[in-house]
């Protein structure tokens, strides 16, 4: 099928010209022929047309003058030529001003709806290829990465000069605080953008499995060995490996890697043959991997080939200025994935989700969203909804809990007062979208401001 799309033909023999068009609309083009090629050129117009099918032999304007002055005007859209002569200098003269194709005459119908299937799939996939890369551009850029907390704004400074720099990096947290978000952020940012991205989980194979996993095998390596396999490591020549939990390496793995660091080649499993790779690798652990070199299971001499930048994510519950970004974020993306309208919290759900210490970090948080939006039937997440998923003890809270109506209006303005200064100063003082993200109206917010005496200089000075 060829879903209308838009074809430009240029020829001065008015027969051959016919004959093409009808070929081409029983397909289901839309086709606008020309036989005088100096009317064609000045009528096109970029994005017009999805391909172009010029005759070199013409009177007046040749075809290559044609394509020279269409591929002026638009560099995407696809140019077939068309000649009785199809000598070795003209084609490469075609070829060289921009032309995708040449269609010698005579030819087939058939040939001709060939020829124009793959010119049309061509542009199809670049502009598929350009979409992909946009995206991912987007997804890992810095931009997207969200919070304006101090913590993070540091470890974002570190990514962005790291990034450019072929460097192994040791990103370190907690479970859930985003660290394969941070290496992808550092492999497409980096000059290996346009390479493989490849992650394996150290910590979820076992130690044979692992092994052949990274290194791969030559056949009748062991039982079950039928044929070679490359491993990750191979696969990823030229791009970024990502290995997570890497403080779960067996230690005749970690003494395979650690070669492989230094030297830049290792040998698949039964293989006597080195190979040599060029990989970038950048690894995250949420273990303490000090404890694990002191009790011995650790070597230190690939900890250090590992860390030669340490990247450290802070957990949650010391980003608290993020945590109204970051819910704001999550019902975005729930919104657009289930063409839901939820506006945010109420003012009570957000002091719930601001109290609590979020122990699985980023990744509960966004588990929790998608589930209250699930449940959810208003246009605000509220408490009761919310308090389903998680709730706060007071006992375990920093500060003592309340023991009077007094002691909580005290302990609830100094949440507010805390609250909000973190809240306006990451929003650099626009209340607008302060009061937006709370999920309060702005009257709502001047009013609290000026219960608790907050100065501009209170939230912007930070």
């Amino acid at each position: 099928m060829s879903g209308g799309q838009r074809v430009l033909l240029i020829d001065n023999e008015e027969g051959l010209c016919r004959m093409m068009e009808a070929v081409l609309k029983d397909s289901g083009y839309q086709v606008k022929s020309y036989t005088r090629s100096f009317e064609a050129v000045e009528d096109f117009e970029a994005e017009t047309y999805d391909l172009v099918i010029s005759d070199i032999k013409m009177p007046g304007m040749d075809g290559l003058e044609v394509l020279q002055k269409i591929r002026s005007k638009d560099q995407r859209v696809p140019v077939i030529m068309i000649t009785a002569y199809a000598t070795v200098e003209t084609s490469i003269q075609a070829l060289r001003k921009g032309a995708y194709d040449m269609l010698t005459k005579p030819f087939e119908p058939e040939e001709l709806l060939y020829r124009v299937k793959n010119a049309l799939n061509h542009t199809l996939l670049a502009e598929e290829n350009q979409e992909l890369k946009k995206e991912l551009s987007d997804k890992f850029s810095f931009d997207n990465i969200i919070g304006a907390s101090s913590g993070l704004k540091s470890v974002l400074e570190t990514v962005k000069k790291v990034a450019v720099r072929d460097t192994s990096v040791l990103i370190t947290g907690e479970s859930g605080t985003g660290k394969e978000l941070i290496a992808q952020a550092i492999h497409h940012n980096s000059p290996r953008r346009n390479q493989r991205f490849m992650a394996i989980n150290c910590g979820a194979l076992p130690e044979s499995v692992l092994e052949s996993e990274l290194f791969g095998y030559k056949k009748g390596a062991f039982t079950g060995a039928g044929s070679d396999r490359k491993g990750i490591l191979e696969t990823a020549d030229g791009g970024t490996l990502f290995l997570d939990e890497i403080g779960n390496l067996p230690m005749n793995v970690q003494k395979t890697l650690l070669r492989f660091l230094q030297e830049q080649e290792f040998m698949r499993i039964g293989d006597t043959k080195p190979i040599k790779v060029d990989v970038r690798v950048i690894s995250a652990t949420n273990a303490d991997l000090q404890e694990e070199m002191d009790e011995g299971r650790y070597r230190e001499d690939l900890f250090y080939r590992l860390n030669v930048v340490n990247i450290h994510l802070p957990p949650l519950r010391e980003r608290t200025t993020d945590l109204p970004l970051l819910a704001a974020h999550f019902i975005r993306q729930q919104n657009k994935k289930f063409g839901t309208s939820v506006q945010g919290l109420t003012p009570e759900a957000m002091q719930l989700l601001c109290a609590y210490e979020w122990p699985g970090n980023i990744r509960q948080m966004e588990n929790v969203v998608e589930a209250c939006m699930t449940l959810e039937s208003a246009d605000l997440i509220s408490l009761s909804v919310l308090s389903q998923f998680i709730t706060v003890d007071a006992t375990n809270q920093t500060t003592p809990a309340p023991t009077s109506s007094e002691d909580y209006a005290q302990a609830l303005g100094e949440f507010e007062t805390n609250y909000l200064i973190n809240l306006l100063n990451a929003t650099g003082g626009n209340v607008e979208e302060a009061a937006r993200q709370a999920s309060m109206n702005m009257a709502t917010i001047y009013r609290k401001l000026k219960k608790y005496q907050i100065r501009k200089e209170d939230y912007l000075s930070q």
